[in-house]
Order: structure tokens, then sequence, then C-alpha cells
């Protein structure tokens, strides 16, 4: 990369802020869900194995 597609990188930077909110929303959204359905299949597994 030259100095020069560097610095217009840099100018760009909030060009698509948009999309890279909904973008991390939508992926923190399913780590979250995820979270939550991985503890409720362990207690599953748990109460199955107790």
């Amino acid at each position: 990369m030259t100095m020069a597609e560097d610095a217009n990188m840099q100018t760009n930077v909030g060009a698509n802020m948009k999309g890279h909110v909904a973008t991390y929303s939508s992926v923190m959204g399913m780590m979250k869900w995820g979270a939550v359905a991985c503890a409720l299949v362990a207690a599953l597994v748990v109460w199955l194995i107790s």
C-alpha cells in the first residue's frame, strides 16, 4: 500500500459507518443468543447425565 492509498483510506473511514454499525450489532446479537443457547444445551446435558 502506498502513502497515497493510505491517505485515501483515512478520508473514507466514516463513509460506510452505518453498515459497520449494523453488522456489529447483528454479530453481537448472534453472540448473545449463541451464549444463551450454549448455556441451555449445557444445562440439558448436565440434567441428562445426573
